[in-house]
């Protein structure tokens, strides 16, 4: 095998940070092979089940942004309570030294091995006359640090708005689209139902303003793109149990604005999250809620032809 530039880490959500460190990479080794290693599932769900944090993205779509951002090759590593009782010199020898590095770039803050125990010092030991290292700073918007966390902590809150601006892109949720209860339909608000996996993050329970993109290759009617580009809608994105009808399941409901057409029954949608309307809130009247439902319609049209302007 040829030499590389090798990039380690977890990069959930492949934020600007994430995507630093890869055009670092690039910058510093620009006529290599950029390869990233990276491992799943997220370490802290195997050492302390239940404990793990909800991921930004499915796997499948981390290793695309990956590729997106420059990535040549991304290794997955199974993450399993053996790979976590390795020595950081096991996982360097046996990982990282048969992707032949000549640059192994990561994050200050890294670190591997049984008990997290391998720091940026111990992967320049190692590398002394094997490979460089290049360790850089945490990336941060206005002040603060950009981390997977602080994203995890801004949609909790329901402050998609601010997880974006440290996203470097509204925060999407994919999924195939199931079939509900089709009370939206009867309301007059047919909607494209993804269930909430306890895995993956999600915004707080309310009502969003947002974009829906099919992303199957086929448009609004299931005929086939043929080139065309994916189409996009503005929705009304409702997140939570629906409590005025006792519901149990989480799941994120959007009804694209003004379309009442749409079969999207087994289809693989993405919802962008542009801003947050209101809390989830559960009413005594179906009368209510069907007006509050076009109030909430209303706003979101407004909102969302300024975020297009």
């Amino acid at each position: 095998m040829s030499e590389s530039v090798v990039v380690i880490g977890n990069f959930d959500g492949v934020h600007p940070g994430h995507r630093r460190v890869l055009e670092a990479a690039h910058q510093a080794e620009p006529t290599l092979p950029l390869i990233v290693v990276t491992f799943w599932p997220h370490p802290l769900s195997v050492l302390r089940p239940g404990h793990g944090p909800q991921l930004l993205t499915r796997l499948e779509e981390r290793i695309a942004l990956l590729k997106q951002a420059g990535a040549d090759e991304v290794r997955v590593i199974d993450f399993t309570h053996d790979f976590a009782s390795w020595t950081p010199e096991r996982f360097l020898s046996d990982v990282i030294r048969p992707l032949h590095p000549r640059r192994v770039v990561v994050g200050e803050n890294f670190r591997f091995g049984r008990g997290a125990s391998g720091t940026v010092e111990t992967l320049r030991e190692y590398g002394r006359g094997r490979f460089e290292v290049t360790a850089l700073s945490l990336v941060q918007f206005e002040s603060e640090d950009t981390c997977s966390t602080l994203i995890r902590q801004q949609l909790a809150a329901g402050n998609v708005r601010r997880a974006a601006e440290h996203l470097g892109r509204p925060f999407r949720f994919s999924g195939v689209v199931q079939q509900g209860d089709r009370r939206g339909r009867e309301l007059g608000f047919p909607t494209a139902n993804l269930p909430v996996p306890a895995i993956l993050a999600c915004p707080a329970d309310g009502v969003y303003a947002g974009w829906v993109t099919r992303l199957d290759g086929l448009d609004a009617h299931g005929v086939p793109l043929a080139g065309r580009a994916p189409e996009r809608w503005p929705a009304a994105i409702s997140v939570g149990t629906n409590p005025t009808f006792d519901g149990l399941q989480r799941r994120v409901e959007s009804y694209v604005l003004d379309r009442t057409d749409l079969e999207l029954y087994g289809a693989r949608i993405a919802v962008d999250f542009i801003d947050h309307i209101r809390g989830q809130v559960k009413f005594n009247a179906i009368d209510d809620l069907i007006v509050r439902m076009r109030d909430d319609v209303d706003r979101c049209r407004t909102l969302l032809r300024q975020e297009a302007a």
